[in-house]
């Protein structure tokens, strides 16, 4: 059907890792991903990179680590701009997360990242932000309430199923949006925007899918 980013997921509790810094071997234009990634998590069998599907809206993003950088900005007291090493150094927690895309297909896989709330914190919110609005390096928005944020403790994740996220599921950032369908599951993050408006419609919110997302609720408009 093409569509980017629309499959819904169903997630585990929260697993804590002590992997601050846990990055690949990395070279001038990227992260060189491990030939062989994790296929067992605590007993439970998951899914390979190589099952996901290409439904983004542009293709496949190839960014360069040496000059990324997350902005985090918006209605915040001190705009934020991390370069992936820094990110690294931040510390990681890991989910184990089944996405079930609603084209017919589904991968269970470990997600490894960043709480959002940890990002949220350094750079002093303020008080009249009620959203949170994604965007992607190929134009893609995405947005959710800020205490629908903070209440699931989402995270932003730079690792799956052991290896650093290859190009095609979103390196150097994706967005694990627990309990929402897919297409708030965001790839490519490059700037994350506090706003106060909250009926903010992204990519496809704006062409008719429902805002809030939940898995109980229909795909068409709120």
């Amino acid at each position: 059907m093409g569509i980017a980013q629309r499959c819904i997921l169903l997630a585990a509790p929260i697993v804590i890792l002590a992997v601050a810094g846990a990055g690949a071997a990395q070279t001038e234009t990227g992260p060189v991903t491990p030939a062989v990634e994790i296929r067992q998590y605590q007993g439970e069998k998951l899914g390979s990179v190589e099952d996901f599907r290409e439904n983004s809206i542009r293709g496949v993003q190839h960014v360069d680590q040496d000059s990324y950088r997350l902005v985090i900005d918006g209605l915040v007291g001190i705009p934020a701009s991390l370069s992936y090493g820094e990110l690294q150094t931040m510390s990681h927690v890991a989910r184990l997360v089944t996405l079930h895309c609603v084209e017919g297909w589904s991968v269970k896989a470990l997600w490894e990242g960043i709480p959002l709330v940890d990002l949220l914190a350094r750079v002093a919110v303020s008080a009249t932000a009620n959203t949170v609005i994604f965007h992607a390096v190929d134009g893609y928005t995405t947005s959710l309430p800020l205490a629908d944020d903070v209440d699931r403790n989402l995270i932003v994740a730079d690792r799956i199923n052991g290896i650093t996220l290859p190009p095609e599921n979103g390196f150097p950032l994706q967005l694990v949006a627990e309990s929402k369908w897919g297409y708030k599951w965001i790839k490519w993050i490059a700037r994350i925007e506090l706003s106060d408006n909250a009926g903010y419609r992204g990519f496809w919110e704006s062409r008719g899918f429902s805002n809030s997302a939940e898995l109980d609720s229909p795909m068409g408009r709120d």
